[in-house]
């Protein structure tokens, strides 16, 4: 999976969006073609998200990214075959919940993309205003600060909200805007500073963004029966898992590290080292005796109540009577001997 070309990832882009987009066009001749096509979106995604956590299971932010995808597309399909303004709000939640992720999700993999580390406690705060931000978008049921008024009704024939929106509508706008912003700078940052390995590298990362940033100001500026942005995740996801493998490829593999030699001392250390064990005063003896135990400097200064000095002192009697220079060389004959 991880030998897979941009061009065979480029071409099923390409095959894809015709499909979906015409099936976008044909939605006022018939009924069911728009949760028709949430329907295929909303699978497209799932299928996604398993191709995504067969080729990086581990990348985390990429797995959110097209977890996000799927809830946010499954919402839409969701919404549109809703009978009861109940379960609409429900579905509409639902695809708040991606919506709010995606762009955070998006943000960090194009810094790690990029190389740019982000703090811990940036990274938690962003996580809180996000959730702070998908509980202010859930509100419509509840409260009406984020729609003052919202009515079910059909609009050929899927199901939509009609909404009149609430003083904070706007933190939605702005959250993502800002997101946006900061994918934008990062970018820029990491062209001027160099940072990105290739132009391919950087013109997909400018790609993913602008396209969803194209397509949601699209939508705030035109009346469209279908939701767009659905789409265009499905397109961003797939630049960036592209732009993912394009790295993995790039970058070089880490040599094995030769395997060490085991320790084989000498026949004549093996030999002074017996003939000096009988010699071992009691304390010399009890700090061999905890260094086989493996024993840390400072617990063995505990054990014997003695000073780090006088732990020193001893050792330089200890190794001379073994004939060793090092802790890890006594260790080494010691357990030679006792195979």
């Amino acid at each position: 999976m991880k030998d897979i070309s941009m061009k065979r990832l480029f071409a099923c882009l390409s095959a894809l969006l015709p499909l979906m987009l015409g099936g976008c066009a044909a939605a006022p001749e018939k009924s069911t073609s728009l949760s028709t096509v949430y329907a295929i979106v909303a699978v497209l995604s799932f299928l996604l998200l398993i191709g995504c956590f067969i080729i990086n299971k581990k990348n985390k932010w990429m797995l959110l990214l097209f977890a996000s995808v799927v809830v946010v597309n499954s919402g839409y399909f969701v919404l549109s075959v809703s009978d009861t303004l109940d379960a609409a709000l429900m579905a509409n939640r639902i695809s708040y919940l991606g919506s709010v992720f995606l762009p955070l999700s998006m943000l960090m993999i194009i810094l790690d993309a990029v190389d740019i580390r982000c703090k811990k406690r940036l990274t938690v705060l962003l996580i809180v205003i996000s959730i702070g931000v998908f509980l202010v978008a859930a509100s419509p049921g509840y409260l009406d600060i984020y729609y003052k008024e919202v009515s079910l009704e059909k609009a050929h024939g899927i199901s939509v909200l009609n909404k009149v929106y609430g003083p904070w509508h706007r933190l939605y706008f702005v959250y993502l805007l800002l997101h946006f912003a900061a994918m934008v700078a990062v970018i820029a940052y990491s062209i001027i500073k160099k940072r990105i390995s290739s132009p391919a590298h950087g013109m997909i990362l400018t790609f993913a963004v602008l396209v969803n940033i194209g397509v949601w100001l699209m939508e705030q500026r035109v009346k469209l029966d279908f939701e767009m942005l659905s789409v265009s995740y499905i397109i961003s996801e797939l630049f960036l898992l592209g732009l993912y493998m394009m790295l993995q490829e790039a970058r070089p593999v880490a040599p094995k590290k030769a395997s060490v030699p085991a320790f084989v001392p000498s026949a004549a250390q093996c030999s002074r080292f017996k003939e000096g064990l009988p010699t071992l005063t009691p304390t010399e003896r009890a700090v061999y005796d905890l260094y086989l135990e493996g024993k840390s400097t400072k617990e063995i200064l505990t054990a014997l109540n003695i000073k780090e000095n006088t732990l020193k002192f001893h050792n330089k009697n200890l190794y001379g009577k073994l004939g060793v220079s090092s802790r890890r060389q006594l260790e080494g004959i010691a357990r030679y001997i006792e195979k």
